[in-house]
């Protein structure tokens, strides 16, 4: 086999293609559901620098009205919910098996004011322009990209006019080695638990956000981006 000093020295890592979803939306649950138990292991070692920066960016006031989609086992939820008290805290996730784990880690949390229900992204449990900050973390590196703007629209619906868009993806690889995750999902997308490197600035543009903050973190090779946006003043609620 031809190596290469590029990447993590496979050649085949070298197709610059886009990656799209390869696991449909219908399967994510299921999938989600099966590695509950041992997620945290993932996401303590690859993700939790991402999600601390994530949630300092959100910058949580007492009393806020928050969401958060995809809330999975219930990592930022758990600082989210501590932060915020005396607001309200939702989470959403698709599958049950992440939003069992969540719940037992907000037990911990005395006189914590939430809820945890079923939910997805496309069709989200709130009312228009209701919310102060909406969180979503690793969530639409599993969504094809006909698919995203979709979304964003039902997130720019229900943020208030001054709202905050937190986001966190794993992103596109920038450094040497940070591109073994993409070559992982590219033999075996459910490995990755379906989830691929995007970029999502200029999505979040086109449907009417501002971005504020976008920052490149990678943690055991694992490269994620942290987004802060707004709902841009002109953008129209549908």
């Amino acid at each position: 086999m031809k190596m290469t000093l590029s990447c993590c020295g496979i050649s085949c890592c070298r197709n610059t293609a886009p990656l799209d979803a390869r696991v449909s939306q219908d399967e994510i649950g299921r999938v989600y559901d099966k590695i509950a138990n041992v997620y945290d292991i993932w996401g303590n070692l690859t993700e939790s620098h991402a999600r601390n920066r994530a949630i300092e960016l959100a910058a949580i006031k007492d009393g806020q009205n928050i969401l958060e989609v995809a809330v999975g086992t219930g990592l930022a939820f758990y600082e989210i919910v501590k932060r915020n008290p005396h607001g309200q805290n939702v989470g959403i996730d698709l599958s049950k098996g992440m939003l069992a784990k969540a719940q037992h880690r907000l037990a911990k949390v005395a006189g914590a004011n939430y809820s945890l229900k079923t939910g997805t992204a496309f069709d989200l449990p709130v009312q228009n322009e209701s919310l102060d900050l909406l969180v979503n973390n690793y969530m639409f590196d599993l969504i094809p990209y006909e698919k995203m703007g979709k979304i964003l629209m039902e997130f720019r619906r229900v943020l208030k006019k001054d709202g905050k868009l937190v986001l966190v993806n794993m992103t596109e690889g920038e450094t040497m080695g940070s591109k073994l995750y993409d070559f992982i999902y590219r033999l075996s997308p459910k490995t990755m638990g379906g989830c691929r490197g995007v970029r999502l600035t200029d999505k979040l543009e086109q449907q009417g956000f501002t971005i504020e903050v976008r920052e490149y973190c990678q943690q055991m090779l694992f490269p994620s981006e942290i987004i802060l946006a707004h709902k841009h003043p002109g953008a129209i609620t549908i």
